[in-house]
């Protein structure tokens, strides 16, 4: 795990309130969760089971081939 150097901003009852960070730092968190939110939706998309159709077939049964 990577160490996030956080700089808190706290209110009047010394309550943390808000989080700093290098930008550096919050673009790997950025990516991160994008690569998170990635795999979820390929896990998501396995879980289906639905037939997979080539791409091909699909438009002949569509009825959309041009030529």
């Amino acid at each position: 795990m990577r160490i996030l150097h956080t700089q808190y901003i706290v209110d009047e009852n010394q309550n943390k309130t808000s989080v700093v960070l290098p930008i550096e730092e919050w673009n790997a968190v950025i990516s991160a969760m994008e690569e998170l939110e990635d795999i979820q939706a390929y896990d998501n998309a396995k879980a289906i089971n639905d037939e997979i159709l080539p791409f091909e077939k699909a438009i002949d049964e569509l009825g959309k081939v041009d030529d």
